[in-house]
């Protein structure tokens, strides 16, 4: 009769408004937070307090670290180094450089210790609803290891590269997400001057994005580069490119009317043709 394969243990160290909620969804044993209060909820459904991050190192084959930076999640692995057990996948998720994960990673190695950075994105609402993205850099064999604790919080998890990859992939999704940001603030100042309920131009956007993906809806191909005429998506960039300069045009008109600076539009029209990957001989 086969010997049943135990169950890995997994561990979560930092359980602030990101943390918490991610670690709520399961299947964490064994949880660490610095204020006593954020891991009451968890031990109420069964995980057990652990004294510090070496505790978690001791017990756990893989482990969750979500705090705020670089210098946090050195002096964790500092303060877990010396209980980790070999076979362990440490997982980061904070938002770091991706030079701290690699480095990281070859401290860990002559401990036999496998380091993913695991950044998500979708904000505290994905973590509350255990939809967040995932975004892993790590070897194979710790991506595999790592994907079913993932699973109980996150709606998307991705294996994106080795160490490091992890960051760089988070990074550049949050250019968008930022800059969308401002361009956010530039079309609320142009829908107020025009007597536009900014809360009815909030709803109409979310839905909308809703429906059409948004600004990631044109991340379709696997590079940057020109498009041939014969591409299969040539058509539809191009159409959209049309699009766009036709209604840029009109919201620049507008602007003009009612005295709106619009800095970043205008900008980002120059670079349209190119980020929807038209040739400049084309556009």
């Amino acid at each position: 009769m086969e010997e049943q394969q135990k169950e890995p243990v997994y561990g979560f160290v930092g359980l602030g408004q990101m943390g918490g909620p991610m670690a709520a969804h399961g299947p964490a044993a064994i949880v660490y937070d610095v204020s006593p209060q954020a891991v009451e909820p968890l031990v109420a459904k069964g995980a057990k307090a652990a004294s510090g991050p070496a505790e978690v190192a001791a017990a756990a084959d893989v482990i969750s670290v979500m705090v705020r930076d670089d210098a946090q999640v050195d002096a964790v692995f500092a303060a877990m180094a010396p209980a980790l057990r070999p076979g362990t996948v440490l997982a980061v998720h904070a938002t770091i450089r991706p030079s701290t994960a690699e480095a990281l990673a070859e401290r860990a190695r002559p401990l036999g210790v496998e380091v993913v950075d695991a950044p998500v994105s979708g904000s505290v609402f994905g973590a509350v609803g255990g939809t967040l993205a995932v975004m892993v850099g790590g070897s194979d064999e710790a991506f595999a290891r790592v994907k079913g604790p993932f699973a109980a919080w996150s709606g998307l998890v991705l294996h994106v590269g080795p160490v490091g990859a992890g960051i760089r992939a988070k990074l550049a999704r949050n250019i968008l997400q930022y800059t969308g940001f401002a361009a956010a603030a530039e079309a609320q100042r142009l829908a107020e001057a025009a007597g536009i309920s900014l809360r009815r131009l909030g709803r109409l956007v979310r839905h909308s994005d809703g429906v059409s993906g948004g600004p990631g809806s044109v991340i379709l191909r696997g590079t940057t580069a020109p498009m041939e005429p014969d591409d299969p998506l040539y058509d539809a960039m191009r159409h959209a490119l049309d699009l766009g300069e036709k209604d840029l045009a009109l919201a620049f008109d507008l602007a003009d009317e009612l005295g709106v600076d619009l800095p970043l539009t205008r900008t980002a029209a120059p670079l349209l043709p190119a980020a929807l990957g038209i040739p400049e001989e084309d556009a």
